[in-house]
């Protein structure tokens, strides 16, 4: 059976351990090898997530070939497009809209990860819990994502599912995700939150604005708390410019795991 990463809610807890176990091993510079290719669709705006997969790719003994997104766009079954393409390549790695994810998934006899749809982010995700968890249990810590409903919080929302995660979404009741905790009191949650985590606020600047992090907030939050925005972040959007010089924020080295992690993930689903 093919292993996909589509919806982080597709794996179990110990499936994301064995991710994790794996990003341990190429952290170290020991991870396994491969041979073969690694097709890639990313749009020419993408960066970390590109960049990453590409160079772990690489590192890994697979040579990536990176295609335009709308090459999947074409009048052609996507259970075509995989199938040409499998004698080729060991994994496809899809950054698109998620019923062409799900579609090139559900024909493809290689491996097919999600590197970001409208719905959700889930390799971004899986690299901020596993960074998480080098100092500290991610399974005791309370997180509290700043934002609208869209591809952060809903990736969010799936590992939280899965790994049994505290987690709390902050903004007007009708721009949450369904079906998850939520408050819209943003001075009371962040005295209890280890994790911040905020996303860009797309189309919902002005109903998001009373929710900026500001380092007067983070002040409040608890010793050791850590605030980690999905980049790209802008001072003045969803967090004061004082917020990204506050000892809380994370930091340009919490986004470090991408490399390992993506690596993880491509040799966990080729080794099904």
């Amino acid at each position: 059976m093919v292993r996909h990463l589509v919806r982080l809610t597709d794996w179990t807890r110990a499936e994301i351990d064995a991710v994790f176990a794996l990003a341990d091993e190429y952290s170290a510079g020991n991870g396994p090898r491969r041979s073969g290719s690694a097709v890639m669709f990313f749009p020419s705006s993408s960066l970390r997530t590109r960049v990453t997969f590409e160079r772990g790719a690489h590192l890994m003994g697979l040579q990536p070939i990176v295609c335009p997104p709308d090459a999947l766009e074409k009048p052609e079954a996507l259970s075509d497009v995989a199938g040409y393409l499998a004698p080729w390549t060991a994994v496809l790695v899809v950054r698109h809209r998620m019923e062409i994810i799900e579609g090139i998934a559900a024909g493809s006899p290689v491996p097919v990860v999600n590197a970001m749809s409208e719905l959700n982010h889930p390799c971004e995700v899986l690299s901020d819990v596993y960074t998480l968890g080098k100092k500290r249990d991610p399974r005791a810590l309370h997180y509290l994502f700043v934002g609208a409903d869209g591809n952060i919080a809903g990736a969010w929302r799936e590992i939280a599912t899965v790994l049994g995660l505290d987690l709390t979404q902050c903004c007007p009741r009708e721009l949450a995700t369904p079906g998850g905790d939520w408050t819209d009191d943003l001075a009371g949650a962040i005295r209890t939150a280890d994790v911040i985590i905020t996303d860009g606020p797309g189309p919902h600047a002005d109903r998001l604005a009373p929710f900026r992090i500001t380092a007067d907030l983070l002040d409040t939050a608890p010793p050791g708390a850590q605030y980690a925005p999905c980049p790209p972040h802008v001072a003045g959007r969803e967090a004061t410019a004082d917020a990204f010089k506050h000892p809380a924020f994370a930091g340009h080295g919490f986004k470090q795991a991408l490399l390992p992690v993506h690596q993880a993930v491509m040799e966990f689903c080729m080794s099904a």
